[in-house]
């Protein structure tokens, strides 16, 4: 049983040859007919995967008490852009918005929010959900869009959804994974003919079996390149919180996620979300060689046990109904918690400024 997706991509290595995984994983996105985030609404409960703000009001409100203590360290500078890039259904940004205007009115009634949202549907969604700050919030088809001025921005779960090249180790060195047809005339994998720069790879290299696959990104590079840019140019900070490794190494991570479970990367293009794990090293290679002040990276468990999760979550459920107190106990497990299911340990964190800045709860490196 083929998606309408699977037979356009067949024709196309039909008529071209094998494709790349960088257009492959494009396409299962973006197609325009068939694009997985063109065509449905991922997000939930009924959707295919559910983001940390949808489990619970307190990450937003955390991420929310973190945009204050960057703004107070940056000197409370006045023409704030705040900004939400893959704002998903509007959920995070309602949350931080909440608290931001609880705990500094000043911050509040001068920031204006940013949001960088392509999809029609969604800003469409988003607008509900933002409705009480209304007056506030402009929508962007792209970064650059955004007008000039000091930046404080949001990236939940984004640089996951950016593609991936992958290489194959061969006896001939590293080569090119692609997308082709097999003798079934089904979509299989096969190796390419570009080789790929050994100074790219992690080291030591011997040892290293045929078979292996490297995962490089100059899409999600390219987009680390223009926040730290912006940053740059007119002042602020970004956080990025998404899941993935802290140190660059081999191995496959393209991912499909279909109705809350994994599903083979080739079996259901436009139909399951397509993700790979995020190379925090990478991109805190690139903030640093920009010049701007990296600081991370940490577990989300701890980052948002810093920002004083556990005495929010305590807070939210004083004097509520034992159901209530445990849904609020077990988002915070889910959130911030260790092992299978959880994002404490797999999600990770940095947040990168400029000018230099010691931000909580990330520790000091000197």
């Amino acid at each position: 049983m083929s998606t309408p997706l699977t037979e356009k991509i067949k024709t196309l290595i039909r008529t071209n040859g094998p494709i790349s995984v960088t257009d492959y994983f494009a396409l299962c996105l973006a197609d325009p007919e068939y694009g997985y985030y063109r065509t449905r609404e991922p997000f939930g409960r009924h959707g295919d995967f559910i983001t940390a703000p949808e489990i619970s009001q307190l990450f937003g409100e955390m991420i929310g008490v973190f945009m204050v203590h960057a703004w107070q360290q940056h000197g409370t500078p006045t023409g704030v852009r705040l900004v939400e890039i893959g704002p998903g259904r509007g959920t995070m940004m309602t949350d931080m918005l909440r608290v931001i205007k609880r705990i500094a009115p000043r911050f509040f009634e001068d920031l204006h929010v940013h949001l960088v949202e392509t999809s029609e549907r969604l800003r469409g969604v988003q607008r509900i959900t933002l409705e009480a700050f209304s007056t506030k919030i402009s929508w962007h088809d792209s970064f650059e869009e955004v007008p000039e001025g000091f930046t404080l921005i949001a990236a939940n779960e984004l640089f996951d959804a950016i593609p991936i090249r992958q290489f194959i180790k061969t006896p001939t060195g590293f080569r090119e994974r692609l997308v082709g047809l097999n003798a079934e005339d089904e979509l299989g994998f096969a190796a390419g003919v570009a080789t790929l720069d050994p100074q790219l790879l992690p080291s030591p290299l011997a040892g290293i079996p045929d078979g292996t696959i490297f995962e490089l990104s100059p899409a999600r590079q390219a987009v680390m390149l223009t926040l730290c840019e912006r940053l740059r140019t007119f002042g602020g900070t970004a956080l990025i919180i998404d899941y993935g490794h802290l140190v660059t190494g081999f191995g496959d991570t393209l991912q499909a996620i279909r109705h809350h479970d994994y599903d083979p990367p080739l079996e259901n293009p436009g139909e399951a979300d397509l993700t790979s794990h995020v190379d925090f090293e990478d991109l805190a290679r690139i903030a640093v060689s920009m010049g701007v002040h990296l600081n991370g990276g940490l577990h989300q468990g701890d980052f948002l046990f810093g920002l004083g999760l556990a005495e929010r979550a305590t807070a939210l459920a004083k004097d509520k109904e034992p159901t209530e107190q445990r849904l609020i106990a077990a988002a915070v497990d889910r959130l911030a918690g260790e092992g299978a299911g959880k994002m404490g340990e797999l999600f990770k964190v940095i947040a990168v400024s400029s000018p230099a800045l010691k931000l909580m709860p990330f520790r000091a490196v000197e």
